[in-house]
């Protein structure tokens, strides 16, 4: 019997996988991943996602090979190649179909068109699956047709118009018969410029996704409407990693959320309806790719913004990226994206509107650096975010909105406990004065004074963008 080709991408995973359950549906399977360092790199993808993300396709081979489906490897340079790499897999083993997951990105929405016309040229079938959203970009419109650009409407659409039927599990492949179509060995991630972090921060594959989620729901889920904010606290589900390459689904997230709150989503626990919010908010900006493809090309979703005067301040950007701010807040939260390849959410909104608005420093050179050092770095979620925070994006933060660190610091970190984990230095300070450390109590440390004053650059935040009003 002919074989059916399963491509993996950011879905790395066997179970409650739609493309592949279509294409065990249909006959054998052969799984292919195409690996294209060349392009994630030129996009901005870092060591850390990209280990991540090969130590994800090895465990996924060992998976799949305990159902004897085989693994095919191809290195290309370009998305552009992707189709001819993938009709001459499909030609050498005479197969008849290729199923895939979409992706939302327009690189991505490229790639994935010029494959199914190839695939179509050739007389083959090639068919997109709709696996990490709930609803396909354009099933969830406004009232006048239009995608949302405002999440809480969104999410009520999304409550309201969810089905058992679209939280239904895909069926895991049951062991095929051998093929005698062998898995080709995974070549080594080659030497990078920036050494990737310690995996065993972040095991990857399905099993320690699995057990992160357990792990969360029994320990933490009920307190993460409490917890959330306070870095000190491990409050957080530290699953963001595994949904940004698909070691684990959003359904099989949401399932569990189901049975252990008798069977609800949008009430019940707090904490967990306040968990599955941010689920819905990762949805909301694979739509919002979709829909608005501009802030796919490194341009602000509120339009009028781009006329914005940024400063060209590249000390004032290097001490940012160092942890070197005089802000401890900031500096501690930098300090542990670059030690561990994570920060808190809570963290990355501080230091983003930091960098956007203290330092008046366009908000992609920040999206940037987290894309390359994030182990969780993915483009939606990461282009939301930052675009929250610089006041240019969907549901924006009001441009008035300024956090002071200090008083974030103070509120969030009371105990000045994180700051003592990743500023040692001001560990021996009282923990009142970790927050703001007076000039004559840091001696001999090793600490710098604030870069630019909180008052004055909350003026000049206000004088940029009230001049965008004026025009």
């Amino acid at each position: 019997m002919r074989p059916t080709l399963a491509w993996f991408r950011s879905d790395l995973r066997v179970q409650d996988n739609r493309a592949l359950a279509a294409a065990a549906r249909q006959g054998p399977v052969v799984a292919v991943y195409l690996r294209a360092l060349p392009h994630w790199r030129r996009h901005g993808h870092g060591a850390n996602s990209l280990d991540f993300r090969a130590r994800g396709v090895a465990a996924l081979k060992a998976t799949l090979e305990g159902l004897n489906i085989p693994l095919l490897h191809r290195d290309i340079d370009d998305f552009a190649e992707a189709p001819a790499a993938l009709l001459a897999i499909a030609r050498e083993f005479d197969a008849t179909a290729l199923h895939f997951n979409h992706e939302y990105p327009l690189d991505e929405q490229r790639r994935d068109a010029a494959v199914a016309a190839a695939f179509q040229e050739a007389g083959l079938e090639a068919r997109g699956h709709h696996d990490s959203v709930a609803f396909a970009p354009g099933e969830l419109l406004t009232g006048k047709g239009d995608y949302y650009g405002v999440f809480t409407p969104f999410a009520k659409a999304w409550h309201r118009r969810l089905t058992a039927e679209r939280l239904a599990l895909a069926a895991t492949p049951a062991p095929q018969a051998n093929s005698g179509i062998a898995s080709e060995a995974l070549p080594e991630l080659p030497d990078l410029e920036d050494a990737p972090i310690d995996g065993r921060q972040w095991p990857a594959g399905e099993g320690p996704a699995a057990d992160r989620l357990e792990r969360f729901l029994r320990f933490r889920g009920r307190h993460y409407a409490k917890q959330r904010d306070f870095p000190a606290i491990r409050g957080t589900s530290e699953l963001s990693p595994y949904l940004a390459l698909g070691m684990i689904s959003h359904r099989q997230c949401l399932q569990a959320v189901l049975a252990e709150n008798d069977g609800g989503l949008a009430e019940g626990d707090a904490g967990l309806v306040v968990w599955v919010n941010e689920l819905v908010w990762r949805e909301f900006y694979r739509h919002v790719a979709v829909g608005f493809p501009r802030v796919c090309r490194h341009r602000p979703f509120q339009a009028h913004t781009e006329a914005l005067a940024w400063r060209d301040d590249d000390a004032g950007f290097a001490a940012w990226c160092a942890g070197r701010t005089g802000y401890p807040i900031v500096d501690a939260a930098m300090r542990q994206l670059v030690a561990t390849g994570w920060m808190h959410n809570r963290l990355r909104m501080i230091t983003a509107m930091f960098l956007s608005k203290h330092l008046l420093i366009d908000w992609r050179r920040g999206e940037a650096f987290f894309l390359r050092h994030l182990v969780d770095g993915e483009f939606c979620a990461n282009n939301g975010g930052w675009q929250w925070a610089a006041s240019t994006g969907t549901d924006a933060a009001p441009y008035f909105r300024l956090f002071n660190p200090t008083t974030q610091s103070k509120r969030f970190d009371p105990d000045g406990a994180f700051l003592a984990e990743w500023l040692p230095a001001l560990a021996e300070l009282p923990a009142k004065a970790r927050h703001a450390p007076p000039r004559e109590l840091l001696g001999g440390i090793d600490y710098p004074a604030p870069i630019v004053d909180h008052q004055a650059a909350r003026a000049r935040a206000l004088d940029a963008f009230k001049a965008l009003k004026a025009d």
